[in-house]
């Protein structure tokens, strides 16, 4: 199967669960398990190839030029993480279809678990970083979903939040050292990048690229000091932290260093910065584990501890080192799923998870008591259990590393995190499953179904097989151990057995575990001692860095941000002065180049009209009526100012969207005061109009200044100019521009125009819907009224002119791409058009002749458009590429067919509707009380909507 199925189908699959939720619990979990088993199988068939040594490829190609194209790369490792994280994902859905209660939404579950499935397929499958850094985001936003998602829990919001900002952060300074490292090889690839170590090393900007990845790194897989993300998130549902904890999220960042292993490993950076951190991190997660009195946490806390121990034997950088942690990363997602799971059977069947409250579970609870038994004396590291065998090789790769020129410094750090490892372990199993039976648990504990039990079985059997016959294993191990170590080092060929011999790392694991006895047996003084130091908790020191930056944004926005739009210019104003006095100051202004050509009598005419309008708008601003006829005079004049300089595409456009605005305007004055109050001094006046001459006589210096020069680099119209027509199949160069050239803007900009009038529409809604419409309503006009609310005259006129007008906006449409016009200008001319309606014959009655609703009109323009962008896909070229032929169909001339022609189309629809919108959405709000609709078109006899008289016996009136 193509990698970019495997990659969709968790995502396309997401939409399944929720529409499958209404046919019940087992329909849901049953669709959401068959997508993952699509991939799982969809991945087992490039299986030969892996196992051949060889490299699935697959790409698409999207922007080449920036470097980011959809580029995947299947090999050993990328298939062992996405094997982890689709198989372990099946039994995660088989187990939380019993573990979720009726009255948690499965749906819900299940969408956000793909969404979280597909984006950590994506990561471990990409090849192209730009396109992993997209699925690093998605698996923070998914996983906050999940771990948010029993909302009723505040402890679950808190995680969620704590969990987003923590990875999100070192997502974001991973990201700059991704692009560091583009920078230096030339190529966003992995499959390149992996190539170029001596290229990477010998760079000046190694270290600050492999700090920035490893803060990337180390917060996804909670390393110290940002391990205390991943115990908060245990208030997610059980089986999201099982998911979480054992094959997806933590084990991202893993996944990233041993992918990056051949580049980046090696060097005294790597190994000092990255061997400490999975050292301090081993030694600290085992330690605080071990009181802690929630299943959950103890857990929580034992995966930071095991992942600081991948973490440092990837830190070792030697072949074997990154072995082993392959080895361990296989071993840890075994028994820590099962370790969860056994821990959500604990809580759902005996109501709590406070080993306090537990102990004697053995006899009630036999089933669950052998799963998580052998789960955590895997963990713990007894032989027969692959745990085991992992843990040996950590601890000869420890003893054979040597940090801060001290030999005993990592062994006996590894020896301390594994004692404690083995503490918890068994605290685990006898705090909960020994001892006596209690008769005061919160529930009556019970074995749940084996709906609940066999998924953990199914992983505790692999543990136990591993255990016992790891050569099973041990040909797939060294397989994505050569992936990970990439040719740079040799891989011995040391084979993964239970006896080794009399060796250090069998004395160092017999120490862990009788001394993890010893420390169960010493619990109760070590943790009243625990109790009583002094110790920084992360999760305060969390918070009030997020307090204190919190305030220190506030102390830095408020006083510029506070509303005062006099400030805000203030701060421009002095922005720009700094610039330009650099400018002036450190550069040099060439000789003119240009002479002034003489202005003509016309040209100062309209200069002088367009000063006076501007004068008068500045005079009589506080006359809102007023304001809006200079606005509409200056708009006209640059109208105008466009034509002066052979450019009716520009004017066309500027005189509609006058039209257009006025006559919104207009409709949104009725609802505002007459003037605007003074609310700036005499004092405050003077200086801002001060404030303005010098702003304006600064801008007419610079704006004359360069008008009188060439232009520094050739201006890009002249690639316009020479491409259009060959290009574009255009003559009017305006149009082509806006229509293949800047496309992808046009699209966006028509969006954002549909928004807009999306969101007035929403905005008039709500107001219609609160108690502003009775204002509205039964507000009073404050002049009086003409009779004639729809005079005949203009009815008429408007009927007359309405198919010219139609007729015009479809001429203008049409020869848009060789002469001035398009889908803009036409869908402005329209609007106009269908606006005098609604003016002539009023609101009731032209909206009982709308066929089609506006909002559809903006999604059918905007579903054009979009879809002719996507039709040059299918042709091998990119996102709104046009192209165009000429036909001769007799007795016609030639004429052209355009694929711009339909994007065109999108253009005008979305104009028309987003105008048409805008102008219904204020004309529902000018409706008032008493004023009732009529069905006719003009006023030609009111009296004709009056109730019918009464004729009595004599022949009058009653």
């Amino acid at each position: 199967m193509s990698l970019f199925f495997i990659v969709a189908l968790p995502f396309f699959g997401a939409l399944l669960p929720g529409l499958m939720n209404s046919a019940g619990r087992s329909s849901c979990a049953g669709v959401t398990f068959t997508v993952s088993l699509a991939a799982f199988i969809g991945l087992l068939t490039n299986l030969p190839t892996v196992l051949a040594g060889g490299t699935v490829m697959a790409q698409i190609d999207w922007m080449p030029a920036l470097g980011l194209n959809f580029t995947l790369m299947l090999d050993g490792l990328g298939f062992f993480f996405a094997f982890l994280i689709l198989g372990i994902g099946m039994l995660i859905i088989a187990y939380g279809r019993q573990y979720l209660s009726r009255e948690d939404h499965m749906g819900e579950f299940f969408t956000y678990l793909l969404l979280f499935q597909g984006a950590m397929v994506g990561i471990v499958l990409s090849d192209n970083i730009l396109l992993l850094l997209v699925f690093w985001e998605l698996t923070s936003l998914s996983s906050f979903l999940l771990i948010g998602y029993w909302k009723h829990l505040p402890e679950g919001r808190q995680g969620a939040r704590m969990a987003l900002a923590v990875t999100g952060m070192g997502g974001l300074a991973m990201i700059g050292g991704m692009l560091i490292l583009g920078q230096i090889v030339g190529s966003y690839d992995l499959s390149v990048i992996l190539q170029n170590r001596e290229m990477i090393q010998a760079d000046p900007m190694y270290v600050p690229a492999l700090i920035l990845i490893l803060l990337g790194c180390f917060t996804k897989s909670a390393q110290f000091p940002f391990h205390f993300w991943l115990p908060h998130a245990m208030a997610a549902p059980t089986p999201v932290s099982a998911y979480l904890h054992s094959a997806t999220m933590v084990k991202a960042g893993i996944f990233l260093m041993a992918r990056m292993w051949p580049v980046l490993s090696g060097t005294p950076e790597w190994f000092v910065i990255v061997t400490t951190a999975g050292l301090i991190t081993m030694v600290l997660g085992a330690v605080i584990a071990l009181f802690k009195h929630d299943l959950k946490a103890l857990l929580a806390f034992s995966t930071v501890s095991h992942l600081g121990l991948i973490t440092m034997l990837l830190g070792t950088g030697t072949a074997f080192g990154a072995m082993a942690a392959v080895f361990h990363i296989l071993n840890h997602a075994t028994f820590k799923a099962a370790l969860f799971m056994s821990a959500g059977i604990i809580d759902h069947e005996a109501h709590t998870r406070d080993i306090r409250l537990l102990g004697g579970l053995r006899k009630l609870m036999p089933v669950t008591f052998v799963i998580a038994t052998l789960a955590a004396l895997s963990m713990a590291g007894i032989p027969f259990l692959n745990g085991f065998l992992s843990k040996e090789m950590m601890l000869e790769e420890a003893n054979h590393t040597v940090l801060f020129d001290t030999w005993w410094f990592v062994p006996a750090l590894a020896v301390i995190g594994s004692l404690f490892s083995a503490a918890y372990c068994f605290r685990f199993i006898s705090h909960t499953f020994l001892g006596p039976v209690r008769d005061d648990y919160p529930a009556k504990p019970h074995d749940p179904p084996a709906g609940m039990w066999l998924p953990p079985a199914i992983l505790v059997v692999l543990v136990v097989v591993i255990g016992v016959a790891p050569f099973l294993v041990q040909d797939f191990v060294f397989l994505v151990a050569k992936a990970v170590i990439g040719g740079v080092e040799p891989l011995e060929v040391k084979y993964i057995k239970i006896w080794h011999g009399l060796v250090p790392a069998l004395y160092m694991s017999i120490a862990a575990v009788v001394g993890g006895l010893i420390v169960l047996l010493l619990f109760k003084p070590l943790l009243k001692l625990w109790d009583a130091a002094p110790r920084p908790e992360a999760k305060v020191i969390f918070e009030w860095i997020v307090e204190t930056a919190a305030a220190g944004a506030r102390a830095l926005i408020h006083p510029i941000h506070n509303g005062s739009f006099t400030r805000y210019a203030a701060v421009g104003s002095a922005a720009i002065i700094v610039a330009g006095y650099y400018a002036w100051a450190t550069g040099t202004v060439a000789e003119a180049t240009r002479a002034m050509q003489a202005p003509s009598a016309v040209a100062i005419a309209g200069w002088l009209m367009l000063v006076a309008a501007t004068g008068a708008l500045v005079i009589l601003h506080r006359n809102r009526f007023f304001s809006l006829i200079l606005i509409g005079i200056v708009g006209l004049m640059v109208s105008v100012g466009f034509i002066f300089f052979s450019a009716p595409d520009l004017a066309m456009t500027q005189f509609t969207v006058e039209v257009v605005t006025i006559i919104l305007l207009l409709l949104a004055l009725n609802f505002l005061p007459k003037t605007t109050p003074v609310e700036s001094s005499l004092l405050r006046r003077v200086r801002d109009a001060g404030v303005g001459i010098v702003g304006g006589l600064a801008t007419f210096a610079l704006s004359y200044h360069y008008l009188l020069r060439d232009a520094v680099s050739s201006p890009i119209s002249e690639y316009h100019l020479a491409n259009s027509y060959k290009g574009g199949g255009g003559t009017n160069v305006v149009n082509v521009i806006l229509v293949d050239f800047r496309g992808f803007d046009t699209y966006g900009e028509i969006i954002v125009l549909g928004i807009a009038a999306l969101l007035i529409y929403a905005l008039t809604e709500t107001l219609l819907n609160s108690n502003v419409r009775a204002r509205l309503l039964n507000r009073k006009p404050d002049q009086p009224r003409a009779g004639d609310m729809h005079p005949m005259m203009m009815v008429v006129l408007t009927r007359v002119i309405m198919p010219v007008v139609l007729m015009v906006g479809f001429y203008i449409f049409l020869r848009g791409h060789n002469e001035p016009g398009g889908g803009f200008i036409a869908g402005l001319v329209v609007s106009i058009a269908v606006v005098m309606q609604y003016m002539a014959s009023g609101f009731a009655w032209t909206s009982q002749r709308l066929r089609y609703p506006y909002h559809g009109v903006i999604g059918a323009g905007v579903l054009i458009a979009g879809l002719t962008g996507i039709g040059s896909w299918f042709v091998g070229k990119p996102f709104l590429t046009s192209d165009f032929t000429y036909l001769r169909i007799p007795p016609f001339e030639k004429f052209e067919l355009a694929t711009a022609a339909l994007f065109d189309l999108g253009v005008f629809l979305a104009v028309v509707g987003a105008v048409m919108l805008s102008l219904e959405s204020f004309s529902r709000l000018a409706r008032r009380a008493h004023t009732p609709d009529t069905e006719h078109p003009m006023d030609i006899d009111p009296s004709r909507d009056d109730p019918p008289k009464t004729v009595g016996a004599s022949g009058g009136p009653v």
